[in-house]
């Protein structure tokens, strides 16, 4: 089987499937990630552009070297000629400027103190793209030495808004990494799926100097697929695994700082309730869920006791990218009697509330008038599996998934 290519051209990419022969080459925009990430390079002299290995973080990068004004210059810290070079990074880097694309710069966290002394040089046009696997907080090197002169953009798998809601079916199974998604049959897709999990374990963790055992990870992993979209139980998982809960939090936060799973946290305040106070938890491509729940197929998936709450996630995810919502604005609320809301989204002064139903009959509940009323919610919306949008209540409506990104509108 060729080894497929990955070609670009100004506003898109066209994307193969790594590894993975396609039908078709398929040509998937992504043009708001260009937009975005040229404003940043515009203000800022570092971008970081972030996300989980084999996102397509190295073709959009090259292609904004591509139509880069003046030099650029690429270097793969993947590359044993590259890490060479970068032995000394001020030593090879202070001749260059122009646009410095640094890939997988996780393996280097001590490249940031240099990039600080060149950044901060006066009179050189000199601007860094760092390229990383690992969330700000795993790389906490660069927000504490280039805090002021650094930006950050996060990178996902292919979202509705890129592919178009007659595709959102294969996007749920498959979930929004290129080579799962663009494989030739659901078999292979389903192999690539289980490859990047292998790869992820017994690579790219080391890699990141995390030296946890990857058969436990991997339990742990397909133990969590079980929980997702539920709340958070340190305790419960730590007895099922034999383990401290501290080791399982651990295990947590390193899925969490790689982009692999979502910890929503709770919000709570005084309003005379007794509320959750521990995250919610979902894994972040509907994919790899799958994958880990063993399912190969839309019949599997559709008759499996976790279909609901794979649909939840995998709304929700399409949700929060739709608004536009930062991770610092994104939240849960439950209390102890009962009543919640799936995602709350805080920004300034505005809330919003999003419920998540698999049905084609939204209905109001109890919970939503509760929650509406105890946050002071600016409105409430009932995502569901249906086709029409229409208003419930006052203050509550009914959003068809199918017709999300007409009826959702980015928040401002």
């Amino acid at each position: 089987m060729a080894r497929p290519t990955v070609a670009a051209t100004t506003l898109n990419i066209e994307l193969y499937a790594l590894n993975i022969q396609c039908i078709m080459p398929v040509v998937i925009p992504r043009s708001a990630h260009l937009a975005r990430l040229a404003a940043l390079q515009r203000q800022f002299p570092v971008v970081a552009l972030l996300g989980p290995r084999q996102v397509g973080k190295t073709t959009l990068a090259r292609q904004i070297a591509a139509r880069a004004r003046g030099s650029s210059r690429f270097f793969d810290l993947e590359s044993v000629e590259d890490l060479a070079l970068l032995a000394d990074p001020l030593l090879t880097l202070r001749p260059l400027s122009g646009l410095i694309v640094l890939d997988e710069v996780q393996r280097r966290p001590e490249i940031f103190a240099a990039l600080r002394v060149l950044v901060d040089e006066p009179g050189v046009r000199r601007r860094f793209l760092v390229l990383g696997s690992a969330s700000p907080e795993l790389l906490r090197q660069s927000s504490e030495t280039l805090a002021g002169r650094i930006a950050y953009h996060e990178l996902a798998g292919f979202g509705l808004d890129e592919l178009g809601v007659a595709h959102a079916d294969r996007l749920w199974r498959r979930g929004g990494f290129p080579g799962s998604y663009l494989a030739r049959s659901e078999v292979e897709s389903r192999r690539w799926r289980e490859e990047l999990i292998r790869t992820y374990l017994e690579r790219d963790l080391p890699a990141l100097g995390l030296r946890l055992p990857a058969p436990a990870l991997r339990r742990f992993w397909m133990m969590l697929a079980h929980y997702h979209a539920q709340v958070w139980n340190a305790s419960e998982l730590a007895r099922a695994f034999a383990v401290a809960h501290t080791t399982v939090q651990r295990y947590l936060d390193v899925l969490s700082a790689t982009f692999m799973v979502r910890q929503l946290q709770s919000w709570h305040e005084n309003i005379g309730k007794r509320q959750v106070k521990a995250p919610k938890i979902y894994l972040r491509d509907s994919g790899l869920l799958h994958a880990l729940l063993g399912l190969s197929d839309a019949r599997a998936l559709e008759t499996h006791p976790k279909v609901g709450a794979s649909w939840e996630g995998f709304a929700l995810e399409a949700v929060i990218s739709r608004l536009g919502a930062r991770p610092e604005e994104c939240f849960f609320w439950a209390t102890y009697s009962g009543a919640e809301i799936d995602l709350l989204i805080v920004r300034g002064r505005r809330r919003i509330g999003v419920e998540f139903k698999r049905t084609t009959a939204p209905a109001v509940t109890r919970s939503m008038h509760i929650a509406a009323e105890s946050l002071r919610l600016d409105r409430v919306y009932v995502v569901h599996a249906g086709s029409q949008s229409f208003e419930l209540a006052r203050g509550i409506t009914a959003v068809a998934f199918t017709r999300l990104l007409d009826d959702l509108k980015p928040l401002r």
